[in-house]
């Protein structure tokens, strides 16, 4: 709450001084969010970008959150962004793998960077230039507007001892985890976050990855499987979006243009904070109520990574765009783990 505060008081102090934003004209927009309000995390996330809109613009950006579906399906958010038909949502490219594979470099990759590392590919190594150039042909403006360090690997309904016993499994997974699961003999598929605890209770299927400790447990994942996996290797960090379209983005003055970009910021800092600070207590609960914790050993850690590393060759091959910004991301780390290599404790 005081680090919420005075990002707020210091964001705002500055904006609102500003005798632009006083005199702007109002502009409404409707946010379809991407997750659950109840969505420990991210339900905060996504009210906290809405709330901060409001205060820095000073009420001249009437923005208003949606729960999922409330407007039009989350996995359509794409489409309906890109025709005008919705004015913004709060989610993240990865969703929308379908539309392209590139999509998935600028939000999480398998075995791929961790916060600091990704926000400084993005921020400064070209990232964000890449995204925005890409979504342009979509008639899209894209923002960065959430990040969290590693997810858990997955929740399973029985314990997995072989790579055998992955084969045929029914599994949850977003993004290109999902490919490198696939390999492996698992049947995977995309299920917006609000639909995951039903299919699970239902067994449409067998497993189901979707964030952090903290977020698993809020949408009860740990009442119908109790075998919950570690490391996230398929998620190391993952950015979330707030995408607005083209036509409602004409609509916004300069000065609203910009509280929007560091009203993102901000709330980027923000998620991450309450992201690292809200797992311990909900691990040491789920394990008091009878989930066993695993980890993936050596020999299922380097079978991931040689599929992802077949999965990453196939998709630079298929697709031109996803090549440019993968290899754009992997000559940054090359550079960036120098100074891993010397700042970082091992």
């Amino acid at each position: 709450m005081r680090l919420r505060k005075l990002l707020g008081g210091l964001v705002c102090a500055g904006l609102l001084a500003l005798p632009a934003a006083a005199q702007d004209k109002k502009v409404r927009l409707q946010i379809g969010a991407a997750f659950p309000s109840t969505t420990a995390i991210l339900g905060p996330a996504q009210q906290r970008t809405v709330d901060m809109l409001k205060l820095m613009s000073g009420g001249s950006i009437d923005a208003r959150l949606f729960e999922p579906g409330a407007l039009v399906p989350a996995s359509q958010y794409f489409d309906a962004v890109s025709d005008a038909s919705l004015d913004s949502a709060w989610t993240s490219s990865a969703f929308f793998t379908n539309k392209d594979i590139a999509f998935a470099v600028y939000s999480t990759l398998p075995f791929g960077p961790e916060a600091g590392e990704l926000l400084a590919w993005l921020n400064y190594g070209g990232g964000n230039e890449l995204m925005e150039a890409h979504f342009k042909r979509h008639k899209i403006v894209a923002f960065p507007c959430g990040i969290i360090s590693p997810e858990a690997s997955g929740w399973f309904k029985k314990e997995i001892k072989t790579l055998d016993d992955l084969k045929g499994i029914k599994m949850r997974f977003l993004g290109l985890g999902a490919s490198v699961m696939q390999k492996l003999g698992v049947q995977t598929q995309l299920l917006q976050a609000g639909e995951i605890f039903q299919a699970l209770q239902l067994g449409t299927i067998d497993a189901a990855e979707f964030s952090m400790p903290a977020m698993d447990t809020t949408l009860g994942f740990h009442q119908v499987a109790k075998y919950y996996y570690f490391p996230g290797w398929h998620q190391m960090a993952t950015v979330t979006h707030f995408f607005i379209s083209e036509p409602k983005w004409a609509q916004f003055s300069p000065t609203q243009k910009e509280i929007v970009k560091r009203a993102c910021e901000a709330q980027m800092l923000n998620e991450f904070a309450d992201g690292e600070a809200s797992q311990f207590k909900v691990i040491a609960d789920l394990k008091a109520k009878g989930v066993q914790i695993k980890f993936w050993d050596k020999q299922f850690l380097d079978a991931f990574h040689e599929k992802w590393l077949e999965v990453a060759k196939e998709q630079s091959e298929k697709s031109p765009d996803f090549k440019k910004a993968y290899d754009s991301l992997t000559a940054f780390r090359a550079q960036y783990k120098i100074w891993k290599d010397h700042g970082y404790l091992k």
